[in-house]
């Protein structure tokens, strides 16, 4: 035999491989409970027992009192994936005695007594959306100076309450503008400027049309902290978008060409109304308070994580990336750090994008974590990607969790982790081994958490 032919494999003791085993299988489980702490320490629950009490007919938001004895009529509007919880919430300190409107995506029971409510579409409108908007501009009409008015917000509202600024544009119309919107490359700002002008409820609609009223907006917030109007794509508050900024946006993306006759008129007449400004009456008694962020999971995320004996790391530096640019940001930003700490957990907050059209099932946690997977292969690494809100894409999963494991626990079942990636159909993978995030809707919504664990 010729020398150098043959080497010998490495083969490890069957009961270090064990070991091995048994230890990446904790750090799963370190992972998830990370996460699922933090889940439980950021809930509206919480954060209304620390930022909003009513004692003797006082309501107190944050810093605000409102004596409801002086109130001819409080109305509630509660919209979005948390409309329901914080609906709760709400009744749970000033009791049964208000009624309003409810819009969110799940059929929740127990419904609150003195409530309407209507299952409003997400990520594009339905009908539902529609019938949403209609009814609560309505009642909001119907309000005087002598009512309060309190809004509810917290995200996916943006879709579930939906009415056309004009009546040409049918809700088909909308929903492949929504569609359109998503597709092109313009970044979610510019989307939400255009998404608000062509709205007769956002960018301060609702607002404008609950004036005079006093208003007060409880907002529970997936959007960036400081850009608080996007939320929901801002009801409630100043627009800070103008219809200049549309028709650039619109010229910039080609969107004319792709967008419905309906919409794309409205364009090219230059017939888009421009949404309520900061000095508009609307906003002389509004205000609004956010009680909930991505910031408060990712902070108790943090305590969770230096309760099991962890160096800790915030970094929001990949918020709005590409899911493959922020793998190689964060994982090699972990392994710098891992260089001076034998246990190290780094945290991001905030969302990673990923454009896909034809995919499988999915959704953006699962495509990072996956794209994280053949990096991080036999290291001791574990890296977990989820949405507060239970829902990843188009999959019954929060997210996953990836170690250094994972690839080759795919091939022992023939599972093809690649292609998964490729096809964007990584929840199929993820649910065979066992390492899907599965939390059900929570009824909240703080956009992501990536926990990276190094060991």
């Amino acid at each position: 035999m010729t020398p150098g032919a043959w080497k010998p494999s490495i083969i490890l003791p069957m009961s270090l491989q064990l070991d091995r085993e048994q230890q990446y299988r904790r750090m799963r489980e370190t992972a998830s409970d990370l996460f699922q702490q933090a889940l439980r320490e950021s809930s509206i629950e919480k954060a209304f027992a620390k930022k909003i009490d009513c004692d003797r007919g006082v309501l107190r938001v944050c810093d605000d009192l409102y004596d409801l004895h002086s109130y001819t009529r409080v109305f509630v509007v509660s919209i979005g994936k948390a409309g329901q919880t914080m609906v709760r919430a709400l009744e749970s300190k000033i009791g049964s005695n208000m009624e309003g409107i409810v819009v969110c995506p799940e059929q929740f029971q127990p419904q609150v007594h003195g409530f309407r409510y209507f299952l409003g579409g997400h990520p594009t409108p339905n009908h539902e959306s529609i019938r949403a908007a209609e009814s609560i501009l309505k009642s909001l009409a119907a309000q005087n100076a002598s009512s309060l008015i309190v809004y509810l917000l917290s995200g996916g509202g943006s879709s579930m309450v939906e009415k056309p600024v004009d009546d040409e544009i049918s809700l088909d119309d909308i929903v492949q503008t929504y569609r359109t919107l998503v597709h092109s490359s313009a970044p979610i700002a510019d989307i939400n400027a255009i998404r608000k002008h062509l709205s007769a409820v956002k960018g301060g609609r609702m607002a404008q049309a609950a004036y005079p009223a006093r208003q007060v907006s409880i907002l529970v917030s997936d959007v960036p902290d400081n850009t608080p109007d996007a939320l929901a794509s801002g009801p409630t508050m100043p627009d800070s978008t103008t219809v200049e900024d549309c028709q650039r946006i619109a010229a910039e993306h080609s969107l004319l060409e792709t967008l419905p006759k309906s919409v794309s008129d409205l364009f090219e007449r230059h017939a888009l109304e421009e949404t309520p400004k900061s000095d508009d009456p609307a906003f002389v008694y509004s205000r609004w308070w956010p009680v909930l962020s991505n910031r408060v999971a990712v902070e108790e995320a943090g305590v969770a994580a230096t309760s099991h004996g962890f160096a800790v790391e915030v970094n929001n530096s990949c918020d709005d990336w590409d899911y493959g640019r922020a793998a190689d940001y964060l994982l090699d930003r972990l392994r710098e750090l891992r260089k001076s700490v034998s246990k190290v957990c780094l945290i991001s907050g905030g969302e990673v994008t990923v454009h896909v059209e034809n995919g499988g099932t999915g959704g953006r946690n699962q495509q990072f974590a996956l794209a994280c997977a053949p990096k991080i292969k036999g290291e001791d690494i574990t890296v977990l990607s989820a949405g507060t809100d239970g829902i990843d894409g188009n999959s019954p999963a929060a997210g996953a969790i990836v170690d250094g494991s994972t690839i080759a626990r795919a091939e022992a079942r023939g599972l093809d982790a690649n292609a998964a990636a490729r096809m964007f159909n990584a929840y199929p993978l993820f649910h065979e081994l066992g390492d899907a995030v599965i939390t059900g809707p929570t009824g909240n919504n703080l956009r992501d958490l990536r926990i990276l664990l190094a060991y």
